[in-house]
C-alpha cells in the first residue's frame, strides 16, 4: 500500500502543478494523468481525492501556508513546494493521515521532485503547521460542508 499511495502522491503533485500553473480544469488534468498511468484503481481514487480536496479549499490551505512562510509570498514559492505543502497539509488534516508520515512523504517528494532546499523548508513549514492540526481541520470541514452538492472548481 505504501508504494500505492506514493505512487498516488506523485500523481497528485503532477496535477496539482499542472492546475496550478496553467489553470486546465481539475477533470481533464485529472483524465490525461490517468489515462497515461498504470495506477491501480484504489491510487486512482486516493489522488482523485487529493487533488480535488485540495483544489476546493486552496484558499484557506494558502492562508494557513503563508502564515508560517511569511517572509515569501506564495506566489513566489516553487510551484512544486507550495503544492507539497498543500498536499501534506489537506492529508494530515483530512485524509487521516499521521502528520509524521505526511510531512516525510512531502519532504521525500520534494527531495525528487524539488530544489536542493526544498526538502528543508517544506519540512520546516510543515513542522509549524502541525500543532495547528485541529484549527486547520476545523476550517476545511466547514468549507466541505459549505461546498457539499457543489461540483470541484474548474470541471467543465
Amino acid at each position: 500500500m505504501k508504494g500505492e499511495r506514493r505512487e498516488a502522491r506523485q500523481l497528485a503533485l503532477q496535477a496539482l502543478y499542472e492546475i496550478d500553473l496553467v489553470d486546465h480544469p481539475v477533470g481533464e488534468v485529472l483524465t490525461a494523468r490517468f489515462a497515461e498511468s498504470e495506477m491501480a484503481h484504489q491510487g486512482q481514487v486516493y489522488a482523485r481525492s487529493l487533488v480535488i480536496g485540495i483544489a476546493n479549499c486552496r484558499d484557506i490551505l494558502d492562508s494557513y501556508i503563508q502564515t508560517h512562510a511569511a517572509e515569501w509570498p506564495l506566489d513566489q514559492v516553487a510551484i512544486v513546494d507550495r503544492n507539497l505543502l498543500r498536499m501534506a497539509l489537506y492529508e494530515f488534516t483530512m485524509a487521516d493521515v499521521p502528520i509524521k508520515v505526511a510531512i516525510n512523504e512531502a519532504v521525500e517528494l520534494a527531495k525528487s521532485f524539488g530544489s536542493d532546499s526544498a526538502p528543508r523548508f517544506v519540512n520546516g513549514v510543515l513542522g509549524a503547521l502541525a500543532p495547528r492540526q485541529n484549527e486547520i481541520a476545523k476550517a476545511l470541514r466547514a468549507r466541505t460542508k459549505l461546498d457539499e452538492g457543489a461540483s470541484p472548481p474548474h470541471t467543465k
